[in-house]
């Protein structure tokens, strides 16, 4: 029997497949159509310490094999959703990420005070990939300082009980260099990779399509580049599980990150198409591994690695 169960730190999750943050809310949506018990994980929309409206709209718009998002983390805060989601997600039985995003660091290490020791929390994803406003706006993970005070915050506060995954942008020079800062920092593992910058000009009105112009661009044509960013800091860092995301909308789409290094896979866009993406890439996946003579997950996972040494 195929054994399709992974280790991320020290969670093992039954299979790799788990949601996407920010693409189904905190899993209640997708639980009409399946129990939440099939995924790996639940990944949250990333929290934050206040309540938050997002940006103006238009805050969407679709590209060619793929969108751009500008949603400016719109969210409840972190006392809505202590009250609401996670006791929902435990009555389903749910294993559960939570992810938090702070606009400064305190904000990050009030957070993790917030949910440390929470059941059924199986690890904590750091949005580090949102404006850092201590520095006008830039990205946490776009610079190895701010990145690396952001996670110390992170697990100082946490505890070494749950494993802390920081989610990176690949819209930097070097992603190798900020994983290694936040590994060092403390993280247990890492989040490859959050969406990438991009615009979309309308030709008509002859003005940009977001309110805010730019947006996050995200679906199958940034797959690539998370394919290049996981299988460069999986060759640098090879005993960090990495969980992996960008345009996975196939079971052959998420091969092609495991073969690269990610022990688990995020599965996002695809879900606005079909609700139901999640558990057929996951079927999927399994089958393509079977056809290839692998009998545990964790065997395929970074072995185009293995196969360049051959």
């Amino acid at each position: 029997m195929f054994n399709y169960s992974t280790s991320l730190g020290s969670t093992v999750l039954p299979n790799p497949i788990v949601t996407a943050s920010g693409c189904a809310g905190s899993g209640k949506e997708l639980s009409q159509f399946f129990p939440l018990t099939e995924l790996g994980a639940i990944v949250t929309k990333s929290i934050m310490l206040k309540p938050r409206s997002g940006r103006a709209t238009p805050r969407m718009a679709e590209t060619p094999s793929g969108m751009l998002n500008s949603i400016g983390l719109q969210g409840p805060g972190i006392d809505s959703f202590l009250e609401n989601d996670i006791p929902w997600l435990q009555s389903q039985s749910a294993r559960i990420i939570v992810s938090i995003a702070g606009e400064s660091v305190e904000d990050y290490a009030s957070l993790a005070r917030r949910v440390r020791n929470i059941p059924n929390v199986v690890g904590i994803e750091v949005n580090i990939s949102c404006p850092n406003v201590e520095n006008r706006g830039m990205v946490f993970s776009c610079q190895p300082d701010t990145a690396r005070a952001a996670i110390e915050n992170v697990r100082r506060n946490i505890g070494g009980e749950v494993p802390i995954f920081a989610k990176l942008s690949p819209d930097v020079t070097d992603i190798v260099a900020i994983a290694r800062e936040v590994v060092n920092a403390g993280a247990d593992g890492l989040a490859l990779i959050n969406t990438v910058l991009g615009m979309v000009i309308d030709v008509n009105t002859m003005r940009p399509k977001l309110a805010q112009k730019t947006g996050g661009l995200s679906g199958p044509a940034i797959r690539p580049i998370a394919v290049r960013a996981i299988y460069q800091v999986r060759a640098a860092l090879p005993k960090i599980p990495i969980i992996g995301m960008g345009g996975v909308a196939s079971g052959k789409d998420a091969l092609e990150l495991v073969l690269a290094g990610a022990s688990a896979i995020s599965v996002g866009t695809a879900t606005f198409g079909n609700p139901t993406a999640v558990m057929k890439i996951k079927q999927e996946l399994e089958s393509l591994l079977t056809e290839r003579g692998f009998d545990n997950f964790v065997d395929a996972v970074g072995f185009a690695h293995r196969m360049e040494s051959l």
